[in-house]
């Protein structure tokens, strides 16, 4: 039968789904806020707890939406953000 669509688009719906998650060490976390603006799914806010040094820590705030696209890892000046795929 005749395929509408390209063979490309065709690979793209067969490509496993990737959902990202992230963990922050909130001991080495200073709280500098950097990667929240850089997150444009809004899955990382400030925790309102603090960690031993007295710092409000990072946090996944909404993980069903994270892409898991390293943003964050990147500008993090403490490198306390590891970023994982997930195969869904």
């Amino acid at each position: 039968m005749y395929n509408r669509y390209p063979k490309s688009v065709s690979k793209i719906k067969n490509m496993a789904k990737v959902r990202g998650a992230i963990v922050v060490d909130t001991e080495n976390c200073k709280g500098c806020e950097v990667c929240i603006p850089v997150c444009e799914e809004k899955v990382i806010s400030m925790s309102t707890e603090v960690n031993r040094k007295g710092y409000h820590y990072a946090y996944m705030s909404n993980p069903e939406v994270c892409t898991g696209c390293t943003n964050c890892a990147i500008v993090c000046p403490d490198r306390a953000i590891t970023v994982y795929r997930i195969k869904v």
